[in-house]
C-alpha cells in the first residue's frame, strides 16, 4: 500500500485533515476523527459522496 494523500491529524480541540502532497491543511476542523471521509478522499474521490460528507461533519458540530 502507498503513502496516502490524506491522512488526520491531531490538533487541539480535534482534528484536521492533512494533505501530503500539497504540504497544508484541508478542510474544517473536526471534533471526531472523519474516518469515512478520509476514505473517500483516498480511494474513489467522488465529488458528490464529498460533499454530503462535509455537510454532515458540518451538522455534527452545531
Amino acid at each position: 500500500m502507498g503513502r496516502r494523500r490524506y491522512v488526520a491529524r491531531g490538533v487541539p480541540g480535534g482534528y484536521r485533515i492533512w494533505d501530503n502532497r500539497g504540504h497544508r491543511f484541508w478542510g474544517d476542523l473536526y471534533e471526531l476523527c472523519p474516518d469515512d471521509l478520509l476514505s473517500e478522499l483516498n480511494g474513489a474521490a467522488d465529488r458528490d459522496r464529498i460533499t454530503a460528507l462535509l455537510k454532515r461533519y458540518r451538522a455534527l458540530k452545531r
